[in-house]
């Protein structure tokens, strides 16, 4: 996608402090944090929200909390907690259409969130 602010980081045409990578996600901090820690974990296939998933996609899915649990413990957060939020559309707060998942920590997080 060739407007897609995350497609474009993954192609390194935006720069980016990468924390994780693998073949199928990266991971980096989330510029404008909402904790401590505030890391944004994105595949490296566009697919713009959860309700575009099909079940090609579940090991991409999983891929994305294995990298949740490594960016945990890269963080030093595993003991304290932490939480993973992805948002689907406006109303979920989604402003970035291209599915991404946030990991949070670094303080004690309040519920319900918003």
């Amino acid at each position: 996608m060739d407007s897609c602010l995350f497609c474009k980081i993954i192609a390194g045409d935006i720069p980016s402090k990468t924390i994780y990578e693998n073949d199928y996600v990266m991971a980096f901090d989330d510029i404008e944090p909402k904790a401590p820690v505030h890391v944004l974990i994105i595949p490296k296939k566009h697919i713009s929200t959860i309700n575009d998933l099909d079940d090609s996609d579940k090991n991409l899915c999983g891929e994305l909390f294995l990298a949740a649990q490594k960016i945990a413990k890269i963080k030093k957060i595993t003991t304290s907690g932490f939480r993973c939020i992805m948002n689907t559309n406006s109303d979920g707060g989604q402003t970035v259409f291209h599915i991404h998942m946030h990991v949070l920590g670094g303080r004690k997080l309040n519920w319900p969130p918003g």
